[in-house]
């Protein structure tokens, strides 16, 4: 018979609890789009409906290792997500602001 995961945990010691959680945290932070719309509990269809496309549509996105950033801009979002492309260098991250949208309200002059 299957042992349930609650029990195996509370048999680890607290510090084997903590390196699992802190590994835990490491392996979320770094995930594929199918993985990251799991790990949200977003179901294909349901995502599907929030970007107004076909199931299929969501499946083929999941697929692809190259796509326009709008296109990766409104999974993340539709999920609630914002997209934020960094890059890394050696002295620092740069954000690069470059790809968003960019909402110009004017205002009346007066």
């Amino acid at each position: 018979m299957a042992k349930k995961f609650r029990g195996l945990r509370q048999a680890m010691s607290t510090k084997a609890q903590s390196r699992a959680h802190e590994k835990a945290k490491v392996m979320k932070a770094e995930l594929p789009l199918a993985e990251l719309r799991q790990a949200r509990y977003f179901s294909q269809e349901q995502l599907a409906a929030e970007l107004q496309v076909k199931q299929p549509a969501v499946a083929k996105i999941e697929k692809k290792a190259d796509m326009y950033i709008s296109t990766l801009r409104r999974f993340i979002e539709a999920m609630g997500g914002q997209l934020e492309i960094r890059a890394h260098f050696p002295d620092g991250d740069v954000r690069i602001n470059q790809f968003e949208e960019l909402e110009e309200k004017q205002q009346p002059v007066t």
